[in-house]
This record gives C-alpha cells, sequence and structure tokens, in this order.
C-alpha cells in the first residue's frame, strides 16, 4: 500500500470517527433510580431532572440526593457504552479511549 492510499484512509477513518461522535452527541440517554428521572444528551450534559414528589416526604432531601447521583451516574455509563461501541470499531479492541 503507497503512502498516498493510506493517507486517504486515514482521512477517511477520521472522518468516519467523527461523525460516529456525532451521532452519540446527538442521542438522549435516560437514567432512572426510584424517584428521579435524568436526562442527559451524548455530550454528558444534564437536560432535565425529573423528581417523582408525590411520593417525596420533604425529610427525605439526603435520599434525593443520592437517588439524583445514581440517576446522573446511570446515565452517564449508558454513554460511554455507547461510546465504546460505536468507536470500538475504529479502537480495534484498544478500551478507555473514548
Amino acid at each position: 500500500m503507497n503512502m498516498q492510499a493510506m493517507m486517504q484512509q486515514a482521512k477517511k477513518l477520521q472522518k468516519d470517527m467523527l461523525e460516529t461522535q456525532k451521532k452519540i452527541e446527538a442521542m438522549n440517554f435516560t437514567g432512572k433510580s426510584s424517584l428521579v428521572t435524568v436526562e442527559m444528551n451524548g455530550k454528558k450534559e444534564v437536560l432535565s431532572v425529573s423528581i417523582d414528589a408525590e411520593s417525596l416526604d420533604k425529610e427525605e432531601v439526603e435520599m434525593l440526593q443520592d437517588m439524583i447521583m445514581v440517576a446522573v451516574n446511570d446515565c452517564l455509563r449508558q454513554i460511554d457504552k455507547v461510546t465504546e461501541e460505536k468507536m470500538g470499531v475504529y479502537t480495534k479492541g484498544m478500551p478507555g479511549l473514548f
């Protein structure tokens, strides 16, 4: 394979990776934890937090904080999983690059 062909292949790979990353960033993920639902995009930005207030007493604030943390972390794990699955095509089994 000549150098020009390798450069073209590298450019195509880079373009494909960027397109895949943009698709992931455009996706929405929903994390749930009992009374809390968190929605995030693939850029790991929180889009919304929903709390089932009818099921919550005012004394349960600490529990609510924990539920929000669990829901946000659930979204982050989903984003990381999809990123690894989709971007793994380009990294050829080198986990942890994205």
